[in-house]
């Protein structure tokens, strides 16, 4: 279904995507795990279209995201980790709102939406104002949107970020469901959910993709792969020369005990190998008291923290900004991006240029933001919607 061939995606020197490839089969669930900031966002934008990649191939069921657009972003419905809902539309009003935009035929337009409803759990709140539903609700009216048209792959950025345990529970239970009839690729650096719902997990650290496989196999991969950590009541060198000669030992890290005369050690052991026992007549045969034993095994987290671990971040120097206060003298240079200036009046008048003018086409406020996101652009045209507001979203005030 989707074909990811070497994408990068650089914002200046920061490469937000490093050389991504992948690919998406049909008819199954995939997680897209990373912590924040690991390019998760951005990845799913570019596939949805919406913002453009610096290189590499992006195929949406055989449609190349660039060269053929309109036909691949039919094959998707997205919902962002905000949704984009009309606060002053009733449910019903924004569906039907945006199966327009869709252009779904008028004979099946009415149908749909109704079973898109059902779906979503939307039926009873189809004339109420999105603007006082809850932030579930809001979320299940932007996965509603998504749904319209029936498109073969739905992707899901962070939709359960900030929601209730009752929510999120609800919402789970809804995506495992989309799942049956649609390919589904869901972000997320909630490891829990990730684990809860999806048949495939994809790992993502600094824009690079470190792990993909199904969740079973991510597992099986260190399964029995452990950590054994004892108390054991005797020196550090005696307990490393006893446990440093114990079969299919990984590393064993030995180092002083807060309890006097005892050291703390951990063992890590390979696969499906249990020393509990050899470890407990050892110690009884060079008559070492072991005051604390605990055996456990790799998890999914465990799993994660090692393979983002292993991507550190780049670290770059940070360029600093003189602004000439203090009698200080500075320049402004492009190639830069530093900025001051010598006196007063030419740090009001650089303020104005990035404060922006109203004959410049600034908003009311003098802030130099054009109505719908501009940033005092000249010829800027005002969007209005039918609360009056600028921005559709300032009508929820």
């Amino acid at each position: 279904m989707i074909e990811v061939t070497h994408l990068t995606k650089h914002y200046g020197s920061n490469a937000a995507v490093d050389d991504l490839s992948f690919t998406v089969e049909k008819g199954q669930i995939y997680g897209f795990l990373g912590p924040n900031g690991a390019g998760k966002s951005t990845t799913m934008n570019i596939l949805t279209g919406y913002i453009a990649p610096t290189s590499g191939e992006v195929v949406i069921d055989g449609h190349n995201i660039l060269e053929e657009p309109e036909e691949a972003r039919k094959c998707i419905g997205y919902l962002p980790e905000i949704p984009p809902v009309y606060p002053d539309m009733t449910v019903l009003e924004y569906l039907q709102f945006a199966a327009e935009l869709k252009k779904i035929s008028k004979s099946e337009r009415e149908a749909m939406i109704l079973e898109v409803m059902q779906t979503t759990g939307l039926m009873e709140m189809q004339g109420r104002l999105i603007r006082n539903l809850s932030k579930g609700y809001r979320q299940r009216t932007g996965l509603a949107q998504a749904v319209l048209g029936y498109p073969d792959i739905i992707i899901l950025d962070e939709p359960m970020v900030g929601l209730d345990p009752k929510q999120i529970i609800e919402i789970r239970e809804l995506i495992k469901s989309l799942g049956q009839k649609h390919t589904v690729i869901l972000s997320s650096h909630i490891l829990s959910e990730i684990s809860a719902i999806c048949d495939h997990i994809m790992i993502i650290a600094h824009g690079k993709l470190v792990a993909s496989d199904t969740p079973e196999n991510l597992m099986n991969l260190m399964r029995g792969s452990g950590s054994l950590e004892l108390t054991i009541r005797a020196k550090e060198a005696d307990a490393r020369r006893m446990l440093s000669s114990l079969p299919g030992v990984q590393s064993l890290d030995v180092k002083d005990s807060a309890e006097a005369g005892s050291c703390d050690v951990l063992i890590k052991t390979e696969a499906d190998n249990d020393l509990r026992e050899m470890i407990f007549y050892m110690c009884a045969q060079e008559k070492k008291a072991i005051l604390r034993m605990q055996h456990t095994h790799v998890s999914l987290e465990d799993i994660f923290l090692e393979l983002t671990e292993d991507h550190p971040a780049e670290q770059k120097p940070k360029k600093k900004r003189r602004f000439g206060f203090g009698g200080k003298t500075a320049k402004q240079d492009v190639d830069d991006g530093e900025f001051s200036a010598d006196s007063n009046e030419n740090m009001d008048e650089t303020a104005g240029k990035w404060n922006g003018d109203a004959d410049d086409g600034a908003g009311a406020d003098g802030s130099g933001n054009a109505a719908g996101g501009g940033y005092g652009t000249e010829g800027t045209p005002e969007l209005k919607n039918h609360s009056g507001a600028a921005d559709p979203q300032e009508g929820e005030e």
